[in-house]
């Protein structure tokens, strides 16, 4: 048996999860990975077949219970697991609240009867709905305007609760725009990019919404994991973080660094003009800041076109 730490990640064969999965292999730890594949991608853990130190099991956050074995020891808790696409949830609300607010109960449970020493929850910038306060601070009002939004919300309302009632060690990082390599072109993250990068795969041109000015706060995808790598081995418990750059982009700019054709469509409503995470707080109480740049991300997503042919 290892003698390395170990750490759990939920959607670990997903878009973050599966670059969390590199960031702590490659930081010596022994990683327990579940993901049910429903959204995630074997292949995005494949460079790490034959690795020892990587156990995956395919399985469903919802049929977790405590005392589940592949808990048993672990150190730090990573949950990523979730549906992430934001249209559907209006469809299929109870979809939603069933995996994303019941599995993470189930998730909190498990990481409770392990003993964990810090559970990382990866909350949505969503909750802040078309955010009044600019940039957005972590306490911005809530305003919750898609099931999706709503059920990630309610995930972390359930974290806190666990922290306040039974003393789990927790903290949770509320996710901006992330992006980069094995992004979804569906979904909560992959909306802009993974549509940008299938009309570049089929030659059309790229559909702008409005007149592009809008801005997004869109942060690395590498960023992102050793922001709650952080968040995991800082003494602070019970702390949210927003997580962005604190520079938002415009979609002109995306288009302009991706290179092509521009065709404008009407704007959407409800959809905001600027996300803008204040990254203040992220920065100084974990020491973290941003290292990839945008024009080095999205020549990184360049290089990965293949990826989403």
């Amino acid at each position: 048996m290892s003698d390395r730490p170990i750490a759990i990640v939920t959607g670990a064969a997903g878009f973050i999860g599966s670059h969390m999965v590199d960031l702590l292999l490659e930081w010596g730890f022994r990683v327990h990975a579940i993901d049910n594949l429903t959204g995630g991608r074997l292949a995005n853990l494949a460079h790490h077949r034959g690795d020892s130190n990587l156990v995956f099991e395919e399985r469903d956050i919802r049929s977790l219970e405590a005392g589940d074995v592949l808990f048993s020891g672990s150190q730090y808790v990573f949950h990523f697991a979730g549906i992430g696409d934001i249209v559907p949830s209006v469809e299929r609300p109870l979809d939603y609240m069933d995996t994303n607010v019941q599995g993470t109960l189930r998730v909190l449970e498990s990481a409770r009867a392990a003993g964990v020493q810090k559970l990382v929850y990866a909350a949505s910038s969503s909750c802040y709905g078309l955010a009044r306060e600019l940039p957005t601070t972590e306490s911005a009002p809530i305003d919750t305007q898609y099931p999706y939004a709503l059920s990630k919300y309610l995930g972390e309302l359930s974290v806190f609760h666990w922290r306040r009632v039974y003393g789990l060690p927790v903290n949770t990082i509320r996710i901006f725009n992330a992006y980069g390599p094995r992004s979804r072109t569906t979904g909560a993250y992959g909306a802009v990019f993974g549509v940008f990068l299938a009309q570049k795969l089929a030659d059309r041109p790229f559909t702008v919404v409005g007149d592009g000015t809008q801005r997004r706060d869109f942060v690395f995808v590498t960023d992102v994991a050793k922001a709650f790598l952080a968040a995991a081995e800082s003494k602070l418990a019970g702390e949210c973080f927003n997580l962005g750059t604190g520079d938002p982009q415009s979609v002109n700019r995306l288009v302009e660094l991706l290179g092509g054709e521009v065709e404008y469509i009407p704007k959407r409503p409800g959809e905001p003009d600027v996300t803008w995470a204040a990254t203040e707080k992220i920065r100084s109480q974990l020491g973290w800041k941003p290292m990839v740049t945008f024009e080095e991300g999205v020549a990184a997503m360049l290089e990965n076109i293949e990826y989403w042919r």
